[in-house]
């Protein structure tokens, strides 16, 4: 992929999270028990709050080197995952599985592009959304966590 400017890559990106907020609130619909559809419309407003970030920074420069940098865990759950499709009436394993591998994708696509280029605000650009979805990442991958320790119980 190569990108002209900034802005091209910002409209790349957004693209990206509205296709994961479609995709979640897709699953919403389809779900057939009132926990698994909020769990889904939550996904789905964290991809949109990744969408507006993106907005907001399009065009503004000063956003960009404003950003701050945090060291984000990577609890490497996904990475033994292999990935699959969505099936109506899968279990919450298996859909926390899902969206942790979209993740998962998500975090190595914007790495590579960083890792792509020399222009010093596109690499930015990249790490901070290589940062915002492994937040996500690690949310997906607590929340498996949890819900398998709690299955001990």
């Amino acid at each position: 992929m190569n990108f002209g400017s900034i802005d091209e890559i910002l409209e790349f990106a957004i693209g990206k999270e509205k296709e994961a907020v479609a995709f979640y609130n897709s699953l919403a619909q389809e779900a057939t028990r009132a926990s698994l559809k909020g769990i889904f419309e939550n996904f789905a407003k964290e991809e949109e709050k990744h969408a507006a970030l993106l907005s907001d920074i399009s065009g503004n420069k000063e956003k960009i080197d404003s950003y701050e940098f945090k060291n984000i865990p990577d609890l490497k759950i996904s990475d033994y995952m292999v990935e699959q499709e969505y099936e109506q009436g899968m279990p919450l394993p298996e859909i926390l599985k899902l969206a942790m591998k979209r993740e998962e994708k998500a975090v190595k696509l914007y790495q590579t592009l960083s890792d792509q280029t020399d222009n010093q605000d596109a690499k930015k650009l990249f790490l901070m959304l290589v940062q915002e979805e492994s937040k996500h990442k690690l949310g997906l991958e607590s929340m498996y966590d949890d819900f398998l320790a709690d299955q001990g119980n």
